[in-house]
């Protein structure tokens, strides 16, 4: 693939906007979890409500792209992004001057940060509409990319929490995002393809389809173990290990990077070599780490060894699922990016709430990780299932003159 054939396809400045914008919600949409050992001190939190606490930005988020994913389609996906900045930035306003004080308000304000979460059901269309089927892989990497953005919070937020306060982070946490807006108003364009706006009972059609029940399950195991992992990484290491709520964060960002970096690179190799071959090494990467977190190992060093291996699995993961998804539904890529990107928020919702639960049941982290393990095996054996149908079908979906497709 050549590199200047991708940037003569599409429209740069807009991939760079969907990127950014994507990146600093993420940051916001993941903030109670690296907040989380400082919360839940404040609030006398136990650790099954330290697990919904950082588990409701996930489901949140994974309802709110249901949503967005119609009103990019209607709207298109700068307008939507734009409203959903201006959501995000009131209710960290209003939380910053009011104070949150108590459990109840802690799950409001996880609500809220889901839609910051939602921006997955914006960046990605946004980005996608304007490249070709080839190019698919890397460009939704490239805006993918931003859950980068998860590791910002875990780099920043617990040391901010220590000088100044956790609230006061919550305030903090508005101005990045103003300039992102800035930046986003400037640079992001809708591309001319735009699908034709449809009846929202449309839109369900795309359920009747088994293809994307399928990819909603790839993505709840790839996306969810990423940001079911990203939002508890901190209450992990701090509880698991006795690391300092800072350098747990330390710990947490060098593993959200890890997998935000591997993300564009699975999308790549996902264009090379198909994403059936790429996800089906993958899942067997990823199940065989998350496994081996389950067990207490012997380090702190050693655990973050396993745990980068995971994420990069699992970031390379979201990449390949997104090249599989334009292929199959290029047209109705923004609900199915909304359908599909919902369910990687419902697995991040569960993981991250199994993993306090565990905990509290059992004084031990392992069966959530084993749990979730067992999914990413289930996955694997779905899509060794799927690939001779997919490969077989979905070339002759879209008519003679469509782009080639590689499954």
């Amino acid at each position: 693939m050549s590199i200047r054939s991708f940037l003569k396809s599409g429209h740069t400045p807009t991939l760079f906007a969907a990127f950014l914008y994507f990146d600093l919600s993420f940051m916001v949409w993941v903030l109670l979890g690296p907040l989380g050992v400082a919360i839940s001190k404040s609030l006398h939190l136990d650790a099954a409500q330290k697990g919904l606490m950082v588990a409701t930005p996930l489901l949140a988020g994974a309802a709110l792209r249901l949503v967005n994913g119609v009103l990019v389609d209607h709207f298109g996906p700068k307008r939507t992004g734009v409203l959903s900045q201006l959501i995000v930035l009131a209710g960290l306003g209003f939380a910053w001057f009011v104070g949150v004080h108590n459990f109840s308000q802690v799950l409001l304000l996880g609500i809220v940060l889901g839609v910051a979460g939602a921006s997955f059901a914006v960046a990605l269309p946004l980005a996608s509409r304007w490249y070709p089927p080839k190019h698919q892989g890397l460009a939704l990497g490239i805006a993918g990319a931003g859950n980068s953005g998860t590791a910002l919070a875990a780099l920043f937020a617990p040391t901010l929490a220590k000088s100044y306060g956790w609230n006061n982070v919550i305030g903090l946490a508005a101005l990045p995002l103003m300039v992102v807006l800035v930046v986003y108003l400037l640079l992001a364009k809708d591309a001319p393809n735009q699908p034709r706006a449809k009846k929202f009972v449309e839109y369900l059609d795309v359920l009747k389809v088994p293809d994307c029940w399928w990819l909603m399950l790839l993505y709840g195991v790839t996306f969810g173990g990423f940001s079911g992992l990203a939002s508890s990484l901190t209450i992990y290491f701090n509880g698991e290990y006795k690391l300092d709520p800072v350098i747990a964060g330390f710990f947490t960002a060098g593993c959200v990077f890890a997998g935000s970096l591997a993300r564009p690179i699975g999308g790549a190799v996902a264009d090379r070599f198909g994403g059936v071959r790429a996800l089906t090494v993958i899942y067997a990467i990823a199940a065989m780490a998350l496994a081996a977190a389950s067990v207490h190992v012997a380090s702190a060093w050693s655990a973050l060894t396993v745990i980068v291996i995971g994420m990069m699995a699992l970031g390379a993961g979201n990449g390949a699922v997104f090249q599989l998804a334009p292929q199959r539904f290029p047209k109705e890529i923004g609900v199915v990016t909304g359908f599909v990107g919902a369910m990687g928020g419902v697995g991040g919702f569960y993981l991250a709430s199994t993993l306090g639960l565990a905990k509290q049941l059992t004084g031990s982290f392992q069966f959530g990780f084993l749990g979730f393990a067992a999914l990413a095996v289930f996955a694997l054996f779905a899509l060794l299932g799927l690939k001779s149908q997919w490969r077989a079908v979905w070339p002759t979906l879209h008519g003679a003159n469509a782009a080639p497709v590689r499954v």
